[in-house]
């Protein structure tokens, strides 16, 4: 009798366990900490996501909260359209489209697409990277809605005409606006973002915004102290030529017969020269395009076409280091061949570009038959793997209203969020020390 009994208390806390070890096992599948696929079906080969399910640069923190200046529109949309006189600020029903004929002043949009997605619907559910904050006290980050590149490309372009004075007034009374706020005086204007991308834009009053966060597409026209990695964020520029959306021929390696493919000025300034020489040492190639033009409508269409059907395309430096034909070649899915010795490039803590650029110092590129090699002995294996790479990381450089995930517009929020701390580090020192930056004077 007694074993009868010790074996029913021994049933019983078997079934006990065994129930407890199913309810746990239920409870961990239910909230997502046991991977039944490893406890069940060891020996299956485990498959890759999807593509749609992966995402070179997925981020899952909370949006930036970004506070905009309700400024004007003469500062911003209002230099897109003069004959509006209306100067109450710009919302999200009345945001404009970007004009279609604008021609390369799109390549300087940054501005726009970085105000415009400020404005869009939205509360960051939808992949964004910033969401805008009606309380200033609220904010990570101030943004300033000054078209400033796109105030020179109409105001300023000549430099000399009475039209420039309209670009140097509107510096002038934006920096009476911005030092009459207490939050720029609070931080002394360091955790405020400005785009700037032309490289005359802000021409005039720069150095008096030089502690902001620029948003700029490379540091050639302006010296460390102004314009640098540590404070500031490197933009791609907005893509002329049109994406190439259905790029999916049988065989893209063969299919595109132009080895390597070049259209645009060839006269610029400072490390820009390098274009003309360029022109000597390729000629003689049946299979490279090194072509003078500028960039009228039909052009631009024409360099489409011949993007899509190259291997290839060249950006060599323009008048700054780097220039919009690296970007219309990614979208273009035309496998980029750099030539500049000291270019800067957007997302590149998040990007390898070297997966799918070729670099060549200027040095390289200028020795005769050297880099037309170098590019025919590249396999044809590995230049699809670089092809592919370009189809898959070239929504990274799109820029879209409203913002779409992981497009360019959030890649650069969250730029700007990665500078943050280096900004409250600075704006909090600045606080408390008697003697600003000893460190620097020490020997």
């Amino acid at each position: 009798m007694p074993n009868t009994r010790s074996h029913k208390m021994y049933g019983k806390a078997a079934f006990a366990l065994i129930v407890a070890f199913l309810l746990l096992i239920t409870y961990s599948i239910f909230i997502g900490t046991v991977d039944v696929r490893s406890y069940f079906l060891p020996l299956l080969p485990t498959l890759p996501p999807s593509p749609a399910a992966q995402s070179l640069c997925a981020t899952t923190s909370p949006p930036l909260k970004v506070y905009m200046y309700d400024l004007p529109r003469r500062f911003n949309v209002g230099i897109m359209n003069r004959r509006n006189t209306d100067q109450t600020p710009v919302t999200a029903r009345t945001w404009p489209p970007w004009p279609k004929n604008s021609g390369l002043k799109r390549q300087h949009s940054v501005e726009y697409w970085m105000m415009g997605s400020l404005l869009s619907d939205g509360n960051g559910g939808d992949g964004r990277e910033a969401v805008r904050v009606s309380d200033p006290e609220l904010a990570d980050a101030f943004f300033v809605p000054f078209f400033s590149s796109l105030s020179f490309n109409t105001h300023g372009h000549n430099m000399t005409d009475p039209a420039t004075q309209i670009d140097r007034q509107l510096q002038i009374d934006l920096l009476k606006i911005l030092g009459e706020s207490k939050y720029w005086q609070r931080s002394g204007g360091r955790d405020h973002v400005i785009p700037m991308t032309h490289p005359n834009a802000f021409r005039f009053l720069r150095p008096q915004v030089n502690a902001s966060i620029q948003i700029v597409v490379d540091f050639g026209r302006y010296p460390h102290v102004m314009s640098n990695l540590s404070k500031d964020v490197v933009t791609p520029y907005v893509h002329v030529v049109d994406s190439f959306t259905d790029d999916n021929r049988p065989d893209p390696f063969e299919s595109r017969t132009t080895l390597l493919f070049f259209q645009g000025r060839t006269y610029r300034k400072d490390e820009g020269i390098v274009r003309v020489k360029l022109a000597k040492v390729l000629a003689g190639y049946n299979d490279v395009h090194y072509e003078r033009s500028v960039a009228t409508g039909d052009n631009i269409k024409s360099s489409t076409q011949r993007m899509r059907l190259s291997k290839f395309c060249l950006h060599p430096a323009g008048d700054t280091p780097s220039s919009c034909r690296l970007f219309d070649a990614i979208v273009s899915h035309c496998v980029p061949v750099i030539v500049s010795d000291e270019i800067e490039l957007p997302f590149e803590d998040e990007i390898d570009y070297t997966k799918f650029s070729l670099f060549f110092s200027f040095k390289e590129a200028l020795e005769p038959d050297y880099m037309v090699n170098q590019l025919r002995n590249v396999s044809k294996e590995r230049w699809i793997e670089m092809w592919g790479t370009l189809q898959n990381i070239s929504n990274h450089f799109e820029f879209h209203y409203p913002p779409e995930k992981e497009d360019a517009v959030n890649m650069l929020w969250r730029q700007v969020k990665n500078k943050l701390p280096a900004v409250k580090l600075s704006v909090h020192r600045s606080r408390r020390l008697k003697i600003p930056d000893w460190w620097r004077r020490r020997k």
